[in-house]
């Protein structure tokens, strides 16, 4: 049984390779497992360090890598409306 194609994590993969940098790359850098970015970059954990991490890797900010992660400021005005 194959498992579903994260498209989101297959375009990071391939924004940081553009850039010459990989998961395995950012895990050095964190000293963490490879493993545990790559969970947090499909989503499956939350870590705001590597989060930032990845979106600094690729020229962004962790909000707008990963907007269904964070609650914009419009949202969060019209919560409190």
């Amino acid at each position: 049984m194959t498992q579903p194609v994260n498209a989101a994590h297959e375009r990071l993969k391939m924004e940081l390779r553009l850039r010459g940098k990989s998961i395995a790359f950012i895990a050095r850098e964190l000293n963490v497992l490879r493993s545990t970015v790559t969970l947090v970059s499909q989503g499956l954990r939350r870590s705001t360090k590597i989060e930032n991490a990845l979106a600094e890797a690729v020229g962004t900010t962790a909000d707008q890598l990963f907007p269904d992660r964070y609650i914009s400021e419009e949202g969060r005005s019209a919560e409190h409306s």
